[in-house]
């Protein structure tokens, strides 16, 4: 019985399998176009000018440059310079725990491009072995004027189900290439808050060695 739930399972062919690549192809353009207009809009322009100014301790200048700003580079800096008069090791801590929490919504929805680009293929290659699957079935329970001509029926069966596999590289590749894109993105955003961040802690520490020195 269950071979034959199996077997009804299996003779259902590609045609639902294609349905559910074109689903998830509409869903991987969707979180390319939100992931596009969310780094656009989460980026900081005169990043060196802004480095510069931070390592000649020009505050007010920072602040006028991260002022109503979004994304990682901006609260990177407005954490720091909040964090300042606690103390250099509150600076550092800040710094940190802004750059983790806006790793993750940088991050968001980038797992369902990974999850596609590495599946997808899969998922088609599920819908060819159906498809062919099926077109063995019909050609043996075809009439024997059909079977006669059965190296046709199964070839154009196996055609029809290689299509599964097909879109489902489609799907894969531009998933592929957008989760790749989005990553490296990341990692410069990343390398430009870091280096923010270390403008202004090589301010601080020179400050605090000038104070030192006073002092002795």
């Amino acid at each position: 019985m269950l071979l034959q739930l199996l077997q009804g399972f299996t003779l259902l062919g590609e045609e639902w399998v294609l349905w559910i690549l074109i689903a998830l192809s509409v869903l991987s353009v969707a979180v390319m176009i939100e992931r596009l207009v969310f780094f656009l809009s989460h980026s900081l322009s005169g990043v060196d000018a802004l480095s510069e100014r931070l390592t000649e301790g020009d505050v007010e200048f920072a602040r006028r440059a991260v002022e109503g700003k979004r994304g990682m580079e901006a609260a990177v800096v407005r954490g720091a310079l909040n964090a300042t008069d606690k103390g250099p090791e509150s600076v550092d801590e800040v710094i940190a725990s802004t750059m983790a929490r806006e790793r993750i919504r940088y991050e968001s929805w980038l797992s369902i491009l990974g999850t596609l680009g590495n599946n997808a293929p899969f998922i088609g290659l599920f819908g060819t072995v159906l498809g062919i699957i099926r077109a063995f079935h019909d050609l043996a329970n075809a009439s024997p004027a059909a079977k006669a001509g059965g190296a046709g029926a199964v070839m154009s069966g196996i055609s029809g189900a290689l299509v599964a596999t097909a879109v489902g590289l489609a799907v894969a590749i531009p998933a592929v290439v957008a989760y790749n894109f989005f990553q490296r993105w990341l990692k410069r955003l990343s390398s430009s808050a870091t280096s923010l961040s270390h403008a202004w802690q090589g301010h601080l520490k020179a400050v605090r060695e000038d104070d030192l020195k006073k002092a002795a």
